[in-house]
């Protein structure tokens, strides 16, 4: 039996989009990446990039489970001397909920040029409306 190798060439993509309202952060962003990396599909090819685009809207209505609004923090660099920052997620919620998921997704796809490439296939935005109508999006029910 013959196994099949896919190309970056022939690759097709579809347009999800996704709910996240009411949802855990941490199983939307497992689920997202998944799709982004083209792991539901049976042409995935780990070195290829065969994921699908996906739309994240509602993601200022995400919950955390747990303490974790007060208790985790996100961290980030400004790349000077002594520039470590921390924000509570509770204050991350509130005024950037989309980058809150925009991140908890890059955390969980691969950590090189492949993986760069499938985060400029996630689109995340806080209300319920976004800008790729053209694109004729399926809705994806995540369970």
């Amino acid at each position: 039996m013959k196994t099949y190798m896919a190309h970056a060439d022939n690759v097709v993509r579809k347009w999800f989009v996704v709910d996240a309202e009411g949802m855990v952060l941490g199983r939307l962003a497992s689920k997202v990446a998944a799709i982004l990396r083209g792991k539901n599909k049976p042409t995935f090819t780990p070195n290829v990039d065969t994921g699908d685009f996906v739309i994240v809207l509602n993601c200022d209505k995400v919950v955390l489970t747990g303490k974790k609004l007060e208790k985790k923090y996100y961290r980030y660099h400004t790349g000077h001397i002594g520039g470590l920052k921390s924000i509570q997620y509770k204050t991350l919620m509130e005024n950037k909920a989309d980058v809150a998921v925009y991140e908890a997704v890059k955390g969980m796809l691969p950590k090189n040029s492949l993986g760069r490439s499938m985060l400029t296939k996630l689109k995340v935005y806080r209300g319920a409306e976004h800008n790729h109508q053209a694109q004729k999006p399926e809705v994806l029910k995540l369970v």
